[in-house]
């Protein structure tokens, strides 16, 4: 079997790379947009967050969108997280991940704002503690 019927049938070294249908452009291109897209992302965010033609409440929702957009940037160009069938393992995983920080962040923030709140002082023994 020679080298060229090997990729014809699937059976790529690891590294290899190939352009399907699934994936954006591959090699020193698609890194090099990537990039591209990447800087022009961070410096949107910076420019929304010191400048005066955004409403001030809208900042941080419009940096929240810029840093989405710029992670959904490095999954396809640099981590080549895409939708096609030989990815289904990384997209579960990546899910799995998301939802453990998701887990961890919201249980975390839960767990100090009960503590917070039982840790208050009720108004009276505030008024004693001041006499």
């Amino acid at each position: 079997m020679s080298r060229h019927d090997e990729s014809d049938s699937g059976d790529a070294a690891p590294g290899e790379e190939s352009v399907g249908e699934h994936e954006p452009i591959t090699g020193a291109r698609g890194y090099t947009l990537g990039l591209g897209i990447a800087l022009l992302l961070t410096a949107a965010a910076f420019w929304v967050s010191t400048t005066n033609l955004v409403w001030g409440p809208v900042v941080p929702a419009a940096i929240v969108v810029l840093a989405v957009a710029q992670m959904g940037v490095h999954l396809v160009f640099f981590l080549h997280v895409t939708t096609g069938p030989d990815n289904t393992n990384n997209v579960i995983a990546l899910a799995f991940g998301v939802l453990i920080v998701l887990l961890v962040i919201v249980g975390s923030i839960w767990i100090m704002g009960h503590l917070n709140h039982n840790m208050m002082m009720s108004p009276d023994e505030m008024a004693q503690r001041m006499r």
